[in-house]
Parts: C-alpha cells; sequence; structure tokens
C-alpha cells in the first residue's frame, strides 16, 4: 500500500537549519509529481515546493525560495526537503504529499496521500 512517512522536525533557533524526510513505500516516487506543504498554528494548508515526477524539475514558493531546497533519492525513494535561513514563520507542520494530477478549482494541484506531518518549531 502506499504510505509517507516523514521526520527531522524539530525545535531550532531563527537562522538554523533542518533537513526534512519523507519514507514513501508503494510506488517508485519518480513516477508522482509530490509536493511539501505546511500548516502553521491557526493558519490554513500552504504549498511550500514540489517536484515533477519524470523530470525532477523543482517548484518553490516565493515564502522560501533561496532558503529551502526539495530533492529525491530515487534509490531509497525518499523525498528531502534541505531549509536553511529558518525564520519564526517557517514554524509549522509540515506534510509530504502526493499529487493527484487533477486541478481544483482555484487552479492549485490536489493530493491523494499524505504523511502525518512534522513539526517544525523556529524560536528563540
Amino acid at each position: 500500500e502506499v504510505q509517507l512517512v516523514e521526520s527531522g522536525g524539530d525545535m531550532v533557533a531563527p537562522g538554523g537549519s533542518l533537513r526534512l524526510s519523507c519514507v514513501v513505500s508503494g510506488y517508485p516516487i519518480n513516477t508522482r509529481d509530490m509536493s511539501w506543504l505546511r500548516q502553521a498554528p491557526g493558519k490554513g494548508l500552504e504549498w511550500v515546493t514540489g517536484i515533477k515526477a519524470f523530470t525532477g524539475r523543482e517548484f518553490y514558493a516565493e515564502s522560501v525560495r533561496g532558503r529551502f531546497i526539495m530533492s529525491r533519492d530515487n534509490a531509497k525513494n525518499i523525498l528531502y526537503l534541505q531549509m536553511d535561513s529558518l525564520k519564526p514563520e517557517d514554524t509549522a507542520r509540515y506534510f509530504c504529499a502526493r499529487a493527484t494530477g487533477w486541478a481544483k478549482a482555484d487552479g492549485s494541484y490536489d493530493y491523494d496521500f499524505w504523511g502525518q506531518g512534522t513539526q517544525v518549531t523556529v524560536s528563540t
């Protein structure tokens, strides 16, 4: 079955770094578009970054561009999110998710499988 399991979240000081992992089972990750999304307390779900299945091309939200890098290890079937220069506003629960390839009414991606999330807290 399809399963996504995130890990690597922690509490860090502003300016610090973390690397999140998403271990995927059930399908090869390079056959599906994949994304990282996050949700801060009291806020809606925010798309952070995504990678295209067959090209490996990455896309980033403006809020994280230049600070975050998404990558994948196809042999291990693991997605990564390297986060540098972390800010307090990056505090959120981070999820990896598999895109369906279909768009919502507003044009954004829809997702059919999600991990349980991992908490990132950036605070002094």
